[in-house]
This record gives C-alpha cells, sequence and structure tokens, in this order.
C-alpha cells in the first residue's frame, strides 16, 4: 500500500506519538521511512533585538545539533522496530514547504506527522504546519493526534 512513508518531527511529545505511530505502519506494510526534522530560516526564528543576542552562526549550530540529537533517537527506534529508516535535517525551510518537498523529492507516497492540536485564537495567529501540509500536499497525510 504504502511503500515509503515520510515521517515528520520536531522532536516534542506530540511528535513522538506520530513517529511511534507512522514506525508501527511501516513495520505492518514493510515500508522504508524517510524521518524529517525542517529547520526554520534563522530570520523567522528571531528578530529585533534578539538577533544581536542570538547571531545566525550559533542559530544554525544548535539548530544543527538539535536535529541530530531528535534524529538520531529515532534511527535508534526505527532500528529496534526493525524498520528501515533514512534521516534528513532539512535546513532554511519552513516546515510544512519542507516535508512536502522532501516527498516529494525522495518519492514517498505517504506523509506522517503530528498535529499539536492549536484552537481558537493561537491558531489563528500561529497557523497550523499540520492544515498546511494538508493544503500543500499530492500524496496522503495521515495526522496523528
Amino acid at each position: 500500500m504504502f511503500a515509503h512513508i515520510l515521517i515528520g518531527t520536531d522532536g516534542s511529545d506530540f511528535a513522538d506519538k506520530a513517529v511511534d505511530q507512522g514506525l508501527a505502519l511501516a513495520k505492518v506494510l514493510g515500508s522504508k521511512v524517510t524521518v524529517a526534522k525542517v529547520t526554520e530560516p534563522w530570520t523567522m526564528a528571531v528578530s529585533g533585538e534578539w538577533a544581536i543576542a542570538f547571531p545566525v552562526e550559533e542559530y544554525e549550530e544548535v539548530a544543527a545539533a538539535d536535529a541530530k540529537t531528535i534524529l538520531s533517537r529515532v534511527a535508534e527506534k526505527a532500528k529496534a522496530a526493525g524498520v528501515a529508516c533514512e534521516t534528513v535535517h532539512i535546513k532554511d525551510e519552513f516546515v510544512a514547504e519542507g516535508l512536502v518537498e522532501a516527498a516529494k523529492t525522495r518519492g514517498c507516497d505517504l506523509i506522517v506527522m503530528a498535529s499539536h492540536g492549536r484552537r481558537g485564537l493561537v491558531k489563528f495567529v500561529l497557523g497550523s504546519e499540520a492544515t498546511r501540509v494538508l493544503s500543500h500536499s499530492t500524496i496522503p497525510v495521515l495526522i496523528c493526534r
């Protein structure tokens, strides 16, 4: 059914549940998995006075270290589950666009990701990456709550 599953993660507890569900699905289906951690552009992460206190080089180092930690943890989970897994750190992209593009370029046929369950004004202000992925993806998307 699904031969190659892209699992998006940010390392949060919500995302960890989606990772677990994505790996379980991959195991049952015999699918290979690519796990992606997207790091947004520095200019979106900090602005104004924070930019002086948090230079771009430091941001990139911290983001790369964070991605490495998150992705290695997921790779260990996949190995323990017996699922073939590749990891990728997508730098300087917005989350939704990075996940959709990664799925396209890697030939994935399903995207698995978490929904953080934001509602009301917070959802209006911050938006929803899950909603953006759903609206831009040409392949099925499994949203885990």
